[in-house]
């Protein structure tokens, strides 16, 4: 059972997406993922940090033999995002001739996914698609393919689940949304 309210820094959340609904559209991915992938090896590339909760909970429900890296990128500060997209920490992995997955916390502007699209698909991968556990439609600035979509959400800032406010709010099961 979410917690009534939480304060995060200078800002109230109160509950908006409850655990069991968060697990409901994880598993619905997965086993999307699992038929689309099959006799395949994709590779999973999850966004850090904020995709943490969702790439463990979703890869623990994927069946295919499969690999997993990381990079991290950044266009967020406070609860705005930057419109600027700052790569961190790059792919090691060759991903060429190979089928990407990428895994992301949230889409909202679409300005991090776009630049995230145009760097793989210059390595000439042999897919790539995208698995987001939220996106906002009414935010997205870019056109976009996302196949693997879980939950459609407003203009809302929401924390919990992998996402933050300024470092906070990570660690909680449920989702939250500023007051």
């Amino acid at each position: 059972m979410p917690q009534a309210t939480i304060s995060l820094h200078n800002k109230e959340f109160a509950p908006y997406l409850p655990e069991a609904q968060i697990t409901a559209a994880v598993r619905d991915l997965a086993a999307r993922i699992n038929r689309d992938y099959a006799g395949q090896t994709p590779l999973f590339v999850a966004v850090l940090n904020g995709s943490f909760m969702f790439a463990a909970d979703l890869l623990k429900d994927v069946t295919l033999d499969c690999e997993v890296a990381f990079i991290r990128v950044a266009s967020y500060a406070g609860t705005s995002t930057t419109g600027e997209v700052k790569e961190i920490l790059g792919l090691q992995e060759d991903v060429q001739g190979r089928h990407l997955i990428i895994v992301e916390d949230i889409v909202d502007t679409g300005h991090t996914m776009q630049a995230m699209l145009q760097q793989l698909r210059a390595q000439q991968p042999a897919s790539v698609e995208v698995a987001t556990l939220l996106i906002k439609p009414d935010c997205l600035q870019h056109e976009l393919h996302i196949k693997y979509q879980g939950l459609a959400i407003p203009n809302d800032f929401v924390v919990g689940y992998g996402l933050d406010y300024d470092g906070l709010g990570r660690n909680y099961r449920d989702l939250y949304r500023v007051v």
